[in-house]
């Protein structure tokens, strides 16, 4: 077997900017996600772990902290007292850094599906590691993340409405996205900090660009979503709905 990778490399040059992803076809006849980095390739299952592994003869190691917290509670009649030791949580961030390349990578390829199921996924990281960890840092190292976690989330949910001819639902997607970062950044104590967030920005950018293509009957639609919101006392989304119909 001659494992040098030049011809390789040299066939797929790394194109410095640009996130350059293909699927290939591996020698077991299963689909594999491929990412062209400066030094080398990456190449990642579709399915399961990105690296291939099941620990504990589960999909992911996060599959096997949930079924111990599952069936702790059973035992305890409650998670109280249920911990992920310093070492696990290191473990489950590890983890998470392989599906993060994976979901950027999905990204490039505009398989939407497959970066919402990673990033809920990862999402769960965070609240796992949120509740159970053991010190501290477990529990609050990860949290820095889920604003760009929940963005990449949320932007794949419009494109996927878009693609699929559906602008209401991707105005949807980003209108809940905009209220769970308020809400993320507020729990954070950094409430001032989201209306600047590189995040907020983003999503808002995204909405500024679907609005005006929007149908006019739409206005009606907005009007009651708005009513429906001052009537729940939900104001956040008020707001944004109070901003979407000034630009229609």
């Amino acid at each position: 077997m001659n494992h040098d990778l030049t011809q390789l490399l040299q066939s797929w040059p790394y194109e410095p900017g640009r996130i350059n992803a293909r699927v290939i076809t591996g020698e077991d006849g299963r689909e594999k996600l491929q990412m062209r980095i400066d030094l080398g390739v990456l190449q990642m299952e579709l399915q399961g772990r990105p690296d291939g592994k099941q620990p504990h003869g589960f999909e992911s190691l996060l599959d096997y902290q949930l079924d111990r917290l599952h069936r702790y509670t059973e035992q305890n009649g409650s998670p109280a007292g249920f911990v992920l030791s310093a070492e696990e949580a290191a473990a489950l961030r590890e983890e998470a850094i392989h599906y993060y390349h994976r979901y950027v990578g999905l990204f490039a390829i505009r398989d939407y599906e497959g970066v919402i199921r990673d990033t809920q996924r990862n999402l769960d990281v965070l609240d796992l590691c949120r509740e159970y960890g053991q010190t501290e840092t477990d529990r609050r190292v990860l949290e820095q993340f889920r604003p760009q976690v929940i963005v990449m989330r949320v932007r794949s949910e419009a494109e996927r409405a878009l693609a699929a001819n559906a602008p209401r639902d991707a105005l949807a997607a980003l209108d809940r996205g905009l209220s769970e970062l308020r809400t993320v950044f507020a729990e954070s104590g950094n409430d001032d900090a989201f209306e600047t967030s590189n995040e907020a920005q983003l999503l808002r950018g995204m909405r500024d660009v679907l609005i005006p293509k929007l149908p006019a009957s739409q206005r009606a639609e907005l009007q009651e979503r708005l009513m429906a919101a001052l009537d729940a006392e939900n104001y956040e989304l008020a707001a944004i709905l109070r901003d979407e119909l000034r630009m229609l």
